[in-house]
């Protein structure tokens, strides 16, 4: 059976003459390279790079050639960095920042900025993209790109400007905010209720219904907090992201835990259907800012409307309008 992996050629000993061959290699090859590296899968590099995913490819396969070496291993999290990649890219990194910054000098970007904020999926699908005309309205002055993702970027290294992240606060550097912690709690879809019946206790639920993130350890410290056991095993399915778990619950596949924050809506419509009344809290969304924008108006008034605003939404109220205490 395939493991789903795509065989990749043999490094070849031609590309690029001996290994004493003291040229750098071909800019477009490191180009392809940083990209990937950069945001971790050949198809955003291509995005990024305005090209095709082939291409990108052939440039790695290429450059790996030249260096002799891979530079990458392809999983299902996309392209991981080898410990030579990382010595590369390190280097890369560094002369392409270096490079951007006498571009800069030289040739100074118009007056209108660029706002990247990245963000946890869940929170940028569900919650932060509905709400998009607001944010902006914070940055009338600047471009907003939003991006899911559960990875924090380089601040300082220019990645991105903000980053909404979940975790504890250890997992943040310093100077992050916190915003809200939210509670969770068991929730399955309409049918999956439908067809196996509303559970008397969450003790009730087998472990094989229970929907996991990359690991089973919130469940598992879900019912340690909520002092709940279950029969048997947590032997659920795992998914990348909890996003990927809301969803599955959604679709009748299981059991995930979800917050207000994210599945109002769904919870209103009757779409899913809350399984219990313990609310238990497992971490809690951060925001972080780059050191070249903390000081920056917009950031700061964004920052206090995101806070309000999800208090407001954890509470099943409206999220607030714009107003004048903001500005």
């Amino acid at each position: 059976m395939s493991s789903g992996k795509r065989v990749r050629p043999a490094l070849s000993s031609t590309v690029g003459g001996t290994g004493n061959d003291p040229r750098m290699p071909p800019l477009h090859l490191l180009r392809a390279f940083e990209a990937t590296a950069r945001m971790g899968s050949m198809r955003q590099a291509a995005v990024d790079l305005g090209t095709s995913h082939p291409v990108v490819s052939r440039h790695i396969e290429s450059l790996e050639s030249w260096m002799k070496t891979r530079l990458f291993e392809m999983g299902p999290r996309g392209a991981v960095l080898t410990h030579e990649g990382k010595t590369l890219f390190s280097a890369v990194g560094r002369a392409f920042r270096l490079i951007t910054a006498a571009a800069a000098e030289i040739n100074p970007p118009p007056s209108r900025r660029t706002i990247r904020i990245w963000c946890m999926p869940g929170l940028a699908t569900r919650w932060l993209t509905p709400r998009l005309s607001s944010i902006r309205a914070f940055f009338d002055k600047g471009d907003i790109v939003i991006r899911a993702s559960d990875r924090l970027p380089d601040l300082e290294g220019g990645e991105a400007e903000i980053m909404i992240g979940y975790g504890s606060l250890e997992d943040f550097p310093e100077g992050a905010k916190l915003l809200i912690r939210p509670g969770l709690f068991p929730a399955a879809s309409a049918q999956w209720v439908e067809l196996h019946g509303h559970p008397v206790s969450i003790s009730t639920i087998p472990g094989e219904m229970m929907i996991h993130e990359d690991t089973r350890r919130h469940w598992a410290e879900w019912l340690e907090k909520a002092e709940m056991t279950i029969e048997g095993p947590l032997s659920g399915p795992r998914m990348s992201d909890a996003n990927l778990g809301f969803d599955a619950a959604l679709s009748g596949q299981g059991v995930s835990l979800v917050s207000r924050l994210l599945a109002a809506n769904d919870l209103a419509a009757g779409r899913l259907i809350r399984l219990s009344d313990r609310e238990v809290a497992l971490g809690a969304y951060y925001i972080v800012t780059a050191t070249s924008v903390r000081d920056y108006k917009s950031v700061a008034t964004f920052t206090a409307w995101l806070k309000d605003s999800l208090t407001l939404s954890e509470c099943d109220a409206s999220p607030p309008e714009i107003s004048l205490s903001y500005t």
